[in-house]
């Protein structure tokens, strides 16, 4: 091999492997946000937690996860995502170890809003890095092996938490929950300061942060979300009027947005990614779509546990085959976005549909403890249209995206898959849970809200396909194609990632 050859054989495995660091960082963040609740029971024997300690335990980590994930991503826009990226998961690895030596509830939800807004500044710089390191078809298995692992950790998450009980105790095992992140995160924090690539060197002038920008949609995002993820926690409709609160401020957010434009002044979030259409419906679909997926592991661990008489380790179990499925099919997806498009992303949800459809008919036609086994390969088909589903939207809605914006659009797509999230928690949940009440039937109840869930997927589909004709009436730059030219203007050459 020549110099040059040798050059780029070593950058190319050097990108590969900061890939790796970030999606272990990834996946150590996301895994978080669901493998705490198998051991909520564990936390109220060994803490005396009550029901609202253990409620902000799980839903306060979603609340700063969700502030955090557009300021985040524009500090990284700005100033470095390397940088960023290492701040997030240093934090992230502190206040883990932190949750672990918690003496009593307050002290552990207050670390919990700390994990929370951690991953919050890890997440928006992992889709940053993607942008800045990779173009074109690799950019899309990138992205597919990204959405492997945020479906891979989201149902790991369950069986994890509940095999960390089975080995350290009840009363303590909630703790390994958290100590766990700490070999994980310093290996992680050591690989990312020799591998990830530093911001290019800017000239000109120094953009700053819009703090009021800052101010504006975080108030206005708090006043969305509280009211979702406080849903079973919080009585009373009074919760209800922080809604339009929450729109006011959003509203605000975008006056205030232009007018920084118009002065010339660096925007918080450049309100004119949403004239890309692809971006726009792909943030839309998102959201739709996780406010569907998120929620099937909450109502069906539920009904395992408490329905059925599942202990927290097979209830964890249980969910494995969508987990293997949804790596299955990102990866899959990240293969084939390029070539297919929407039309790949509207396969997937359709996979998810008749996947959810299929546990509904288990959970009818075989009741009892074997519904877990009866459940397994409905659940393995959904997690594959779901992998297939996440990653391909994922690309193409960023595809259009500069990279100099990147962080930002990033914090977008996962502000909507939070958001999302907690709503769609909230909406199956009151479903789930009313009907639990009124006539007492786990199995009708899982069902219902299954079928409120596949409601949900239906409404995704919908966008894809809108998405889909518009594609066909007007098209828009493919994704290998697009990365270089956002709205008719081409982007000038990156520098080398590798360097």
């Amino acid at each position: 091999m020549t110099m040059s050859q040798t050059r780029t054989a070593t950058g190319d495995r050097r990108r590969w492997t900061a890939l790796g660091v970030c999606l272990t960082a990834g996946f150590m963040t996301l895994l978080d946000s669901s493998i705490v609740n198998v051991a909520l029971p564990s936390m109220e024997r060994g803490l005396g937690a009550d029901a609202a300690d253990v409620s902000w335990v799980v839903s306060g980590y979603a609340l700063t996860f969700g502030l955090a994930l557009v300021p985040a991503g524009r500090l990284g826009d700005l100033r470095g995502r390397r940088e960023a990226f290492l701040v997030g998961l240093a934090l992230f690895t502190a206040a883990s170890v932190a949750c672990g030596l918690a003496p009593g509830a307050g002290w552990l939800v207050l670390f919990r809003l700390l994990q929370g807004a951690a991953s919050g500044i890890v997440a928006p710089q992992t889709t940053g890095l993607i942008q800045q390191m990779f173009q074109g078809a690799e950019r899309a298995k990138a992205f597919g092996m990204l959405g492997g692992v945020a479906g891979l950790s989201t149902a790991v998450g369950p069986p994890a938490g509940g095999l960390l009980i089975q080995l350290f105790g009840a009363d303590d095992g909630w703790r390994w929950v958290f100590y766990v992140n700490l070999p994980i995160g310093l290996a992680a924090f050591v690989a990312a300061l020799r591998l990830l690539p530093r911001a290019p060197v800017r000239t000109g002038r120094r953009e700053h942060l819009d703090l009021p920008g800052v101010a504006l949609l975080g108030a206005g995002v708090l006043a969305l979300m509280l009211p979702l993820v406080q849903e079973q926690q919080w009585t009373g409709r009074e919760k209800w009027a922080l809604l339009p609160v929450a729109v006011l401020l959003l509203a605000v957010f975008r006056a205030w947005e232009r007018r920084q434009g118009r002065r010339g002044q660096a925007p918080l979030l450049d309100l004119d990614l949403f004239s890309l259409r692809s971006f726009t419906l792909g943030v839309l679909l998102n959201l739709v779509y996780f406010a569907g997926f998120t929620a099937v592991f909450f109502v069906y661990t539920l009904f395992l546990q408490n329905g059925v008489g599942y202990h927290a380790l097979a209830a964890g179990l249980s969910s494995l085959p969508f987990a293997i499925g949804s790596a299955v099919g990102a990866t899959t997806g990240g293969r084939l976005v390029v070539r297919h498009g929407r039309k790949l992303v509207i396969a997937g949800l359709g996979g998810v549909a008749l996947g959810l459809l299929g546990v509904i008919a288990a959970v009818q036609l075989v009741p009892g403890r074997d519904v877990g086994w009866a459940a397994a390969l409905p659940l393995l088909v959904a997690g594959f249209g779901s992998g297939v589903t996440v990653s391909p939207n994922t690309t193409l809605t960023l595809a259009g995206v500069p990279v100099r914006r990147a962080g930002a659009a990033g914090g977008v797509l996962v502000t909507a898959q939070r958001i999302g999230s907690a709503a769609g928690i909230a909406a199956v949940g009151a479903v789930y849970f009313a009907h639990l009440a009124n006539h007492g039937s786990p199995g009708r109840a899982l069902q219902l809200g299954l079928l409120t869930t596949v409601g949900i997927i239906v409404v995704a589909l919908g966008l894809a396909v809108a998405d889909l004709r518009a594609r066909e009436k007007n098209p828009e730059p493919q994704p290998t194609e697009a990365v270089e030219a956002v709205a008719g203007h081409s982007r000038p050459q990156e520098p080398d990632p590798t360097t």
